[in-house]
C-alpha cells in the first residue's frame, strides 16, 4: 500500500515555499543549507504534541510521543528538527523492535498510513501538523526502534524524506 496521495502529490523543491505556523524552514542553522523545524504537531483526537514537557532540542521544544516497546512503556521526546535522530526519555529499546506509537495525552494509538516501501517491515504512522488531522499534513515516522526513515507532507506536497543508517 502506497502512503502518499500521488494524485494531490506535487515536488517543487521550493521548501522555502512552507507557509503556516506548523513548520519553520531555518536556511541559516544547517550545513546543508536548511532546516525544517516542525513547530506544532498534534495526535489523532487533536491533542498537542509539542512543547509538552520542558525537552528541548537547540532551543526548539521537543514532539513528545508515548510508546510501547519491548514489555515496557514510556514517553520519548524526539527532536523537531527533521533529520535530526536524537531522542530523550525512555531510548534504551533493541534496534530493530517494533513499537506502538500513542498519543502522550489520550493514550490513543497514531493513525496508521501504511507501509514502509523499503524491504523492511516497518509501517508509517501520523502525527498530523494541523489540528484538522489531514493526511496531507503530516510527519510519517516509522513504528521499528532505529529504522531512521520519515517523510514530512504539507499541503499534499512531499517537502522532506529522510532515511539513513546510524550505528
Amino acid at each position: 500500500m502506497d502512503p502518499v496521495d500521488r494524485r494531490n502529490l506535487t515536488v517543487t523543491g521550493r521548501h522555502r515555499a512552507v507557509s503556516g505556523t506548523h513548520l519553520a524552514v531555518d536556511a541559516t542553522g544547517s550545513e546543508a543549507g536548511v532546516l525544517v523545524i516542525v513547530t506544532q504537531a498534534f495526535g489523532p483526537r487533536g491533542d498537542n504534541l509539542v512543547g509538552i514537557t520542558d525537552v528541548e532540542f537547540d532551543g526548539y521544544p521537543a514532539v513528545t510521543i508515548k510508546l510501547r516497546a519491548d514489555g515496557r512503556e514510556g514517553f520519548v521526546h524526539l527532536s523537531p528538527i527533521h533529520g535530526d535522530g536524537r531522542k530523550k526519555g525512555m531510548t534504551d529499546i533493541p534496534g530493530g523492535a517494533r513499537c506502538e506509537l500513542l498519543c502522550p495525552v489520550s493514550n490513543q494509538a497514531l493513525d496508521l498510513v501504511g507501509e514502509v516501501e523499503d524491504g523492511s517491515s516497518a509501517r508509517y504512522y501520523a502525527i498530523y501538523l494541523t489540528p484538522q488531522l489531514s493526511r496531507g499534513s503530516m510527519v510519517m515516522v516509522s513504528d521499528v526502534w532505529g529504522h531512521y526513515h520519515s517523510r514530512i507532507i504539507d499541503d499534499f506536497e512531499l517537502i522532506s524524506a529522510w532515511a539513513s543508517r546510524h550505528d
